[in-house]
C-alpha cells in the first residue's frame, strides 16, 4: 500500500491546477471589460503602456524570485534570444489587434479568434511539423473553414480580426511550446517585452504627436488602471504556467474555452454587438468543430493511457 501515492495529494495538486487554469482564462476572458475602462486612451497608447508596464512588473518579479541570473543565462544564448524576439512580434500583433477590436466594438469577432485558435494550432501541426491528422481533426478543420466562409458572407465582411488573433496567438503558442522546457514564464515574457520596449516608446512618441496621450491627465483612477496593465498581462501567464505543471493536457485544453466564452457573452449581452443569422450559424459551426476536437482529444488521451499500461 505504501508504494502508491496517497489520493489526497494527487487530487489536491490537480485541484489547485484547475483553480490556476480557471483564474488564468477567467482573467483573459474579462480583458475586454478592463480595456474599455481605459477610455479615453487610444489602442496604441494602451498597448505601448501594456508592454512597458509588463516589463516593469517582470523586473519586480525577477528581483523577488532572484531570477536575474537565469535571465542573464538565457540572454547569452542567441537562439533563445531571437526566438523570444519572434514570439514578441506575434504577441505584439495579438495584443494590438485585440485592443483595437475591443475599443472599436468587435469583441464578439475577437472571441471568434480564440474559439478557432485550437483549430489553427492543429493546422500548424500539419503545415509546420508535418503531423498527420486524425479523422475528427480533419472534420474540425473543414467545419471551421466553412464557418469562416459563412460568417464572411453572412456578415458582409471578412473576419480579419478573428483570423489575425487566431494565427498570431497560434504561432505564439507554438513558439512558446518549443522553448517551454528551457524558458520559464517570467524570463520569457521579460525577453519578449525587452524586444518590444523600443517599439512601445516609438509608438508613444507617434501617439503623442498625432492623438495625444491620456496617461496622467485623465484622473488618478485612470492612471492606476494604466499602470495595472502590466499586472493584468503577466498574472494570467504565471497562473497558466502553474496550471500547466499540475493538470493533464486534456483538462488544461478544456479550460481554454472559458476565455472566449466570457468574451462572447460580454460582446453579445453587455455591449449588445449585432449578431445576424449568418454570424450565429458561423459560431455554431465553430462550436461544433470544437466539440469534435474535444472528443478527439479525450479519445487520444485514453488511448495513450491504455497503451502505457503494463502488459500481463
Amino acid at each position: 500500500m505504501s508504494a502508491n501515492p496517497p489520493a489526497p495529494t494527487r487530487v489536491g495538486g490537480q485541484g489547485a491546477g484547475l483553480l490556476y487554469a480557471v483564474a488564468a482564462y477567467g482573467l483573459w476572458g474579462f480583458l475586454p471589460g478592463f480595456f474599455l475602462l481605459l477610455d479615453p486612451a487610444s489602442p496604441w497608447e494602451i498597448v505601448a503602456f501594456r508592454i512597458l508596464m509588463s516589463l516593469g512588473f517582470c523586473a519586480i518579479l525577477l528581483t523577488v524570485t532572484r531570477g536575474w541570473r537565469t535571465l542573464a543565462g538565457l540572454a547569452r544564448q542567441p537562439r533563445v534570444l531571437f526566438t523570444m524576439a519572434l514570439a514578441g512580434a506575434f504577441i505584439y500583433v495579438n495584443w494590438q489587434v485585440f485592443v483595437l477590436a475591443t475599443l472599436s466594438g468587435h469583441v464578439v469577432e475577437g472571441s471568434l479568434g480564440y474559439f478557432i485558435n485550437p483549430v489553427i494550432t492543429v493546422a500548424l501541426g500539419v503545415i509546420v511539423l508535418r503531423e498527420r491528422l486524425r479523422p475528427l481533426q480533419w472534420a474540425a478543420v473543414g467545419i471551421s473553414l466553412v464557418a469562416i466562409l459563412v460568417i464572411a458572407v453572412g456578415y458582409g465582411a471578412f473576419p480579419w480580426i478573428a483570423l489575425a488573433l487566431a494565427f498570431s496567438f497560434g504561432f505564439y503558442g507554438f513558439i512558446k511550446k518549443r522553448v517551454g522546457a528551457q524558458v520559464d514564464a517570467v524570463s520569457g515574457l521579460t525577453l519578449e517585452t525587452v524586444w518590444l520596449a523600443p517599439v512601445a516608446v516609438v509608438q508613444l512618441i507617434i501617439t503623442q504627436a498625432t492623438l495625444g496621450l491620456t496617461f496622467g491627465s485623465s484622473g488618478p483612477v485612470h492612471l492606476l488602471l494604466m499602470i495595472a496593465t502590466g499586472v493584468i498581462t503577466a498574472t494570467p501567464l504565471l497562473l497558466f504556467a502553474s496550471a500547466a505543471r499540475r493538470l493533464p493536457l486534456v483538462a488544461l485544453g478544456l479550460t481554454q474555452y472559458l476565455a472566449p466564452v466570457l468574451q462572447f457573452l460580454t460582446g453579445v449581452f453587455l455591449l449588445h454587438e449585432p449578431m445576424p443569422v449568418g454570424r450565429w450559424i458561423g459560431f455554431c459551426l465553430v462550436w461544433a468543430a470544437l466539440v469534435l476536437l474535444t472528443v478527439d482529444m479525450i479519445r487520444a488521451a485514453r488511448a495513450g493511457r491504455r497503451a502505457s499500461l503494463p502488459t500481463a
